[in-house]
């Protein structure tokens, strides 16, 4: 909601660059998608290294913390 606000702001003070912001909008989603599926990626390898470095701790029943 908020980007919508400053995107009407951006349109009554400078219609050319709010039209120009709005189609290259999608383009530049697309160009970062990749970057985010990598994240996610990466993300997740890091999450089964903690869970397999904090493996024998858990089977050892050592004290349990909610995340």
């Amino acid at each position: 909601m908020l980007t919508f606000l400053i995107w009407l702001l951006l349109f009554i003070l400078c219609w050319p660059v709010a039209l120009i912001a709005l189609f290259l909008y999608p383009i530049v989603w697309l160009l970062l998608l990749p970057f985010r599926i990598v994240g996610i990626a990466v993300g997740g390898v890091l999450e089964l290294l903690r869970a397999m470095l904090f493996l024998p701790a858990r089977l050892l029943g050592g004290p349990r913390r909610a995340h």
